[in-house]
């Protein structure tokens, strides 16, 4: 049986599947706020059966108490969302990244692509690697073939990888099997950063906009990258090893050293150590951590 339930009926027109997840490849948050800002006014196409993907001792539930009285519990969900951008319609998979039965998932995202004719997919997050704040955000593409990334982005990084897989990689695999053009974006942030990064969101948004050939609205999260990076500032300015770890990195940055595949392995190893896998991001030189 399948993993999903139609909900309302929807026509599209060639939709582009966008799909993001919290935690793993989320560095930041930088993916699932993308997703957020694109679903904005949408409406959910598809249900999938929470009870069947998700481990709810390590994901558990939202306890609502008030005055000492059980009032409501907010279960962790995974839908597919309609939207629209511009002239583009859009169909976003977004939420907790699920525990349980990837494999199904997979072929069951597969099948709803199909069913909704989908044009292609793309798959949105973000990696911690040795970068400073201070410098603009670098994302690194992936393509199913030769020709799918906009102008500009950078496939790679160059060379072989082998890193513990996300689900949003399965899914993205998946739907590319069953012949469907996939990439992906994926904003590279500061490893030293452990709050959300929404200049990560924005720089992945400004992304999938030049893909859509539409303009794509940011809504708050300008203001809020502001606010982060001032925060940044701030504590950097404050500590005078952290300040000058940022400047080695800024140094790096101008000298246009990009990381290498060893570099970006290093960084994710770090970032797992400092406890990423449970969505927290890795922090900077002995383990320190900016917020």
């Amino acid at each position: 049986m399948a993993l999903y339930r139609l909900d309302e009926p929807v026509t599209l027109s060639a939709p582009v599947l966008i799909s993001a997840f919290e935690g793993w490849v989320d560095a930041g948050g930088a993916g699932t706020m993308a997703a957020a800002q694109l679903a904005l006014g949408s409406r959910v196409v598809a249900t999938f059966d929470a009870d069947q993907l998700f481990d709810y001792r390590a994901r558990r539930p939202t306890l609502d108490i008030v005055d000492g009285r059980l009032r409501t519990l907010d279960w962790p969900e995974l839908h597919l969302r309609a939207a629209r951008i511009g002239a583009r319609d859009l169909l976003i998979l977004s939420g907790p990244e699920p525990d349980f039965r990837w494999r199904e998932l997979a072929t069951d995202v597969a099948d709803l692509a199909r069913h909704f004719a989908v044009s292609s997919w793309v798959s949105l997050g973000a990696i911690p690697v040795a970068a400073a704040h201070t410098r603009p955000i670098t994302v690194l593409g992936t393509a199913s073939e030769v020709g799918l990334l906009p102008d500009g982005v950078t496939q790679g990084p160059a060379g072989r990888l082998q890193v513990p897989s996300a689900l949003l990689s399965v899914l993205e695999l998946g739907v590319a099997a069953a012949g469907i053009p996939a990439l992906g974006f994926f904003a590279q942030v500061p490893h030293y950063v452990s709050a959300t990064y929404p200049g990560a969101a924005i720089e992945l948004l400004r992304h999938v906009g030049r893909f859509l050939g539409e303009e794509v609205p940011l809504g708050t999260l300008p203001a809020s990258a502001l606010e982060t990076r001032s925060m940044l500032d701030a504590a950097t300015a404050g500590d005078e090893r952290t300040s000058a770890y940022v400047k080695r990195l800024e140094e790096a940055t101008d000298e246009a050293r990009l990381p290498d595949g060893d570099d970006l392995i290093s960084d994710i190893e770090r970032f797992l150590r400092e406890g990423g896998g449970s969505g927290e991001q890795g922090g900077g030189e002995g383990g320190r951590r900016l917020n």
